[in-house]
Parts: C-alpha cells; structure tokens; sequence
C-alpha cells in the first residue's frame, strides 16, 4: 500500500503546495490520522453485492497499491514545473522506502538558482496593435531582472487579450501571442521574444494573404426584454415574426408586449454599451453582471453578430450587431416555511408566510410581505411557560439610490447601488415580560469590485413597548443597570456595514469572510435637546415623542478563514469582538443591541443566553429563575471546527469555542460582570467587583454531525465544558466533577459559522 509522499524542497522560492498537484498518486484520505474510507471499505465482503456490502463500497475508498509507474510521471512533471518556473537545470528524483507492506515515497527537489529574465524584445506585425501595446507597456508584467515563469508568460496573454479587445479588437484572441524563450544567452539568463502575429487566409491556389487585425464597432444593439425560450422552441418563425422592433433613445426593442413588463429606461440604465462605440469586452461583461443583478432576468444573453461584411478582407474597419436577450423570472412567489426549534432543551415552532414581486412597479423592485408566527414551550421550576411570537414585516428594494448624484448613471454602472425600505412590527410573550417592538430602517447597498459590499442605513428607528414585566424579576433587577434594559425605548441613529467575502459557490477552496458594523444612537436627539433647551424627565432621562431614547456606540467585527486540507475535510476558524457604550441619556444599551453567549452560532457547550456575563452565576441567588436571559455589552469569542466527510449524507466535526460576554459599566447586582484588566474590588464590603477578563474565558469542546440534504444542511452539536469562569480555578478537570449543566445538545440549520 501507498502509505504517505512527503516532498522535500532545499529553497523557498517553491513552495510544497505548488508541487503537490503533480503527485499523481495520493495515499488512502485519513480522517485524524486514521484510514476511515479504507476501514468502510473493508467492511465489506469483496464475494458479495448485496446491502451493506456493495453500499460500504461505494461510499468507502478501496486500498491504493502503490504504482512504480505513477512515481516515475510524478517525478517528471515536477521537473517540468521547476523548469516552467525559471529551475533549468535543477535536479528531482525520488526515493522509495517499504517496509510492513507500506510504502513511503519521498520526492526530493534539488534546487538551484532560477534563470532570470535579461532583455524582452517585442515582434508586432500590427502597426495599429503595436501603437497600442507601446501605449500600454507599463501594465506588461514581464519585468526584467525576474526570474521566468510560463505563468507569468500566460497571465501576460490573457492580460493583453483583454486590453486590446476593449480597444476595439472583436476577433483577436490569445492564440496571436506567443513568446520565444533563448536560454543559452549565459550566465543564468533568458531573453524573450514577445510575438504577436497577424491573421492570414489561404486561397485556392495556395497563396497566403496576411491581414490586419480589423477594429469593429457596435452598429446596432437590439433588446428582447421579455424573451420568452420555451415559446420561441415551440413557435420557431412564427413566435419571431409576431415581435414588434420599437427604437428607443437609440435603442431597438423587440417584444411582443405593448407595455413593458420592465421599464426601458431601467434597462438602458445598466447598459454599458452605446451604438457606434468600439467593440469592449469588459463592457460586455459588466452589462451582464449588472442586468443579473436587478434579480428579475432568469437568463441574460448577450451575443454579437458581424454585420456588413465587406468584400475585400483587408478592410481594417468592421460592423458588429450586438443582441442582448433577456428572459424573465416569474415576478410573483409565495411560500410558506416552516421552522422547528430547539434551544437551551425546549422545543418549539414556527410558521412563516412569505409574499414577493420581484416586479412591484414594472422597475425591478423588489417587495416583500412576511408574517409569522413562532411557539416555543419553557420549562420552568413549577409549571410550563411558553415564548410567544407574532409578527408582521414589509420591505421593499429599489435598484437606485433615492438621493441625487453629481453624476447618477455612472455611480450606478460602477457600484450597482440599491435603496432599501423596512418596517416590521412584533408583538412578544416572554416569561419575564411581555413587550412590542416597532422597526423602520432606510438605507443603501453597494458593491465595490466583487468581494466587497457597503451597506449605510442612516435611518433605523425602532420603538420598545414593556407592556408587562415578572414581579420577583423585577424586585430583583430594580436598581441595576439591568433595569435600564428592561425599559421603554426608542432608538433613534444610523450605522454601517462593510462585508468582504471571496468564497466561491462554484469552486470549493480556501476563502475569507470579514464583517465589521459600527452603529450610533440618541445623538441627534441630544442635540435637538441641547439646542432647545429641553429639560430632562424627573431629572433623569430626556424624552423625545414621549418615551425615553437610548443613547450609546455599537462596534463589532467577524472574522473567518476557512482552510481545506483536501477534498474531504476543512477546518473553519472564526473571531469576533463586539463593544457597546452607552453614554448621555442612557445607562446601559437597549436591551435588544446587547450580545449574549451560549447556542448553536456561540459557545456551544453552554445553552442560548446562559453563559455570563464575566463570572457571574445566576443559581448561586436563592431567587434565581430558570429561565435565563444574559446579556451584556462586551462580547470576545474564538471557535475553530475541524470538519469532514463522512459518508452518503453525513459530514463529522470537532470543535473547540472560547469566550463570554461583559458589562460595559459596574454592575453591584451582578458581581464579576464588568470587563477589565485588572481585578477590582468593592472598598465597602472588599468583594470582588470584576477580574481580568482572560479569567473569565468559558471554554468548552464537542462532537458535531451535519446531514447535507443538498438543499439545507441539518446540525447536532454536542457540547462540553472545560472552563467554567464561574468555578474559582476555572477548570472543571481536576476541581469538581462533571454534571448534567456541564452538557449541552444543540439543534441548528446550516453551518455554525
């Protein structure tokens, strides 16, 4: 059996990675250092087809003998490698060891110094491709002095491919590049010699006629707004002639509908093309990347076709019509969700009512109705209480900022920008209390190359009814900042976004997601006080349409970095930081800002909302109530999740969570709660106040199973306890001994992080 390769590599300059592709014979997949694919394999009966025998073997790996003969290739497209990448002359071998029936194979690569890039000289038969090649020279990435690599040879083709076919140059393509390479100019140099070749055709009589490289121009450009393929299958010519051609600011628009079913103007809005400019391939591109992006065309096709095609081939100037297809999505849906909970042991539902057009006023707008509602039962100490949800929420996107430009249109074909509008209402019934939140927000999206996305709401107002509240909670919280959280609101402010994200639904590798938000609210309402002269309620808060307005600082960021071993397993690292201030006419943020710990996103090993804050330990007080709601205004979590494959639908992780969440401010209630670097104590009663935050880390462990049913991915989670910040020493291990707390099982819908 093939038991391991190991590449040895004497330099830097080429990494293992790179050569790891060309290893054409890879050992069984080991799942933590075991042959878990191979072992499914074995279990089976080779004698026998039946279930689970035939089963084993097709989710299971049969055993990789080891191939002289794969050892041999590896060697030598190693070496074309190194030798692709400037290493000549540079020596691979391998060496082979076997021993107990395994084989250990070891490629060792003897590098010596690269071959460098002496002198680039440029052989452009087209006078007209070469003006614009010398125009465009200081983007060449060929630079002497580097050392010679074939990539950067065909990173340089592609490059120039593109430039000169937004110049103009419709049917050029790479194939007119090519590069001549003389190594033998000494000492450890290359020079290179660039070509780019003219087209030529071939008569009769065998005479080749070279030609130019013609430069085309966009005629005519013809819009089917509403393109219908299935018909046009059906009909052939008779769906085609029955389509009326309406010319529109320049444009010929060709339907059969009387009144559009997406307003022309929109449409012209996105287009990156004109008639009579030059031929431009990223221009193309970027009009079908932005006409997807209104969300209401199934399929956009663009397509050019050489119109007037002149006689004689040498002809330098050419017509091209270019078609742009578009076929529509159905523009109204609604469906209906249904939601099973489980958190912190109890089970609940929901049910969801959902409502889109995607095409509320013939402009791509997108509008949305949702109405849910959600159950779930808690158990408490003496009887059965219940989480009650009812809700109503309408939004609606527009594909344009509703705020004037300097210059509009080319804000929109650079950023694609959209406006969003939401309002939503919740009525809920909580154990402790019973309250309604009003939300309103009003805000823009952009995009900024592909990765990067802005999103500012300058507008969110959300208004907090307490209608009812638990006496014995109550009493208890009366007095603490708690009880600011547990208290009519209204949050007034704005705040900001940036996503970037380079994970590729096409392509499964390595990528990174980064979120960072930051938030403000009560400032504007604090300066309409200060300049009015308001005096503030009772002398405590000021009040703005009646009811008491928060006033505080948000600020978070998520980071995660997903590595792939290999095709069956990964390990998925995540960081977040996140701090609230309140400040002015609030003593702690509102309640539904602050952050919580614990559940199946968080620290697993501790239920939803149970975890904190600091070392605080809520069943240490004879009055406690079961049901736990911990939140405060600092949060610190790490988590790293080491994922694989298992077999037909099954996917294994284990996972390692680390972090709590603190008060902004002292809380006397809550002893242990406040964040800080350094111990503090009460100088009345000396009792400890707050300690360095590294002490009160929680850490807990666990075992994971995902069901990737294709179109949503199942998880159990199974959490454990290592330390606990509200145990003196921390550590469970060794101090006390486990208990049924120190468990928790958590249900979720898709990938933690």
């Amino acid at each position: 059996m093939l038991d391991n390769n190991e590449i040895i590599v004497n330099k830097e300059e080429i990494k293992k990675a790179d050569l790891v592709p060309y290893v054409r014979q890879q050992p069984n997949k080991r799942i933590f250092g075991t042959r878990f694919y191979l072992g499914l394999y074995n279990l089976s009966n080779i004698n026998k087809t039946k279930w689970p025998h035939g089963w084993l073997r097709k989710i299971g790996e049969e055993p990789v003998i080891f191939d002289n003969t794969a050892a041999d290739l590896t060697t030598s497209q190693i070496h074309s490698y190194i030798a692709s990448r400037g290493f000549f002359d540079s020596k691979v071998n391998d060496s082979i060891i076997t021993k107990d029936r395994k084989t250990k194979v070891f490629y060792n690569v003897n590098l010596l110094p690269p071959y460098t890039i002496r002198n680039v000289y440029y052989n452009i038969a087209d006078t007209i491709v070469r003006t614009y090649f010398y125009f465009d020279s200081v983007n060449c990435i060929i630079e002497r002095g580097k050392p010679y690599d074939v990539n950067i040879l065909q990173q340089e083709r592609a490059r120039f491919e593109r430039f000169i076919r937004d110049k103009g140059f419709y049917s050029f393509s790479s194939d007119y590049i090519s590069f001549d390479v003389d190594s033998t100019v000494g000492n450890r140099k290359v020079d290179i010699y660039y070509n780019i070749r003219n087209p030529f055709i071939v008569d009769d009589t065998k005479n080749i006629t070279v030609l130019p490289h013609p430069i085309y121009k966009v005629s005519n450009i013809f819009i089917y707004p509403d393109f219908d393929p299935a018909a046009a299958l059906e009909e052939g010519d008779d769906y085609i002639n029955r389509l009326d051609t309406l010319l529109y600011n320049g444009y010929y628009f060709i339907t059969s509908n009387e009144n559009p079913k997406i307003r022309y103007d929109l449409i012209l809005q996105t287009l990156y093309l004109k008639p009579g400019i030059v031929y431009n391939l990223t221009n193309t591109d970027q009009t079908q990347a932005h006409l997807m992006s209104l969300k209401v065309y199934r399929l956009v096709n663009i397509n050019y076709e050489e119109v007037d095609v002149p006689e004689n081939p040498l002809t330098l100037e050419r017509n091209l019509n270019c078609n742009i297809v578009l076929t529509l999505l159905t523009p109204q849906s609604y469906r209906v969700e249904l939601e099973g909970t489980h958190s912190s042991g109890n089970i609940g539902g929901a049910v969801n009512l959902v409502y889109q057009h995607k095409n509320l006023f013939n402009g791509a707008e997108l509008f949305g109705v949702k109405l849910r509602g959600a159950y779930e039962g808690i158990k408490q100490t003496a009887k059965l209480k219940s989480i009650q949800e009812y809700g109503a929420e309408v939004s609606l996107r527009l594909p344009q900022f509703l705020i004037p430009f300097a210059d509009k249109e080319g804000f929109i074909k650079k950023y694609n920008p959209s406006t969003n509008i939401l309002s939503a209402y919740n009525y809920q019934a909580m154990p402790l209390f019973t309250r309604t939140l009003a939300t309103a927000t009003f805000g823009y999206t952009w995009m900024a190359g592909n990765y990067q996305t802005h999103i500012v709401n300058p507008i969110q107002l959300n208004l907090v009814k307490l209608w009812s509240i638990d006496e014995v909670f109550a009493r208890k919280i009366q007095s603490t900042f708690q009880a600011y959280s547990y208290s009519d609101v209204l949050i007034l402010g704005g705040g900001y976004s940036y996503i970037f994200n380079n994970q590729s639904i096409q392509k499964s590798k390595d990528y990174i997601f980064f979120r960072m938000n930051f938030e403000s609210a009560g400032n504007m309402n604090s300066l309409i006080d200060r300049v009015s002269g308001t005096r503030k309620s009772g002398d405590t808060t000021y009040m703005f349409l009646g009811q008491p307005y928060a006033q505080y600082v948000r600020g978070d960021v998520d980071f995660r970095y997903n590595y792939r071993f290999n095709e069956v397993s990964s390990i998925v690292y995540r960081g977040f930081a996140g701090v609230g201030i309140p400040y002015g006419n609030s003593r702690a943020i509102p309640f539904e800002k602050q952050y919580f710990g614990g559940g199946a996103n968080s620290i697993r090993a501790w239920q939803v909302r149970s975890l904190g804050p600091g070392s605080y330990d809520p069943f240490s007080e004879s009055d406690s109530i079961d049901f736990l709601n911990q939140t405060a205004d600092i949060k610190l979590e790490l988590n790293a999740e080491y994922r694989f494959k298992l077999f037909w639908i099954l996917e294994g992780a284990v996972f390692v969570d680390a972090g709590n969440i603190w008060t902004y401010n002292v809380d006397l209630s809550r002893p242990g709660t406040q964040f800080s670097f350094r111990e503090k104590r009460d100088p009345e009663s000396g009792k400890i106040i707050s300690r360095p935050f590294y002490k009160d880390l929680a850490v807990g462990t666990g075992v994971g199973f995902r069901f990737d049913f294709k179109f949503v991915i199942g998880r159990l989670d199974l959490g454990m306890k290592l330390r606990d910040p509200r145990i003196d020493k921390g550590w469970i291990i060794g101090n006390r001994p486990y208990g049924r707390r120190d468990f928790a099982l958590v249900l979720g819908i898709g990938y933690p992080f």
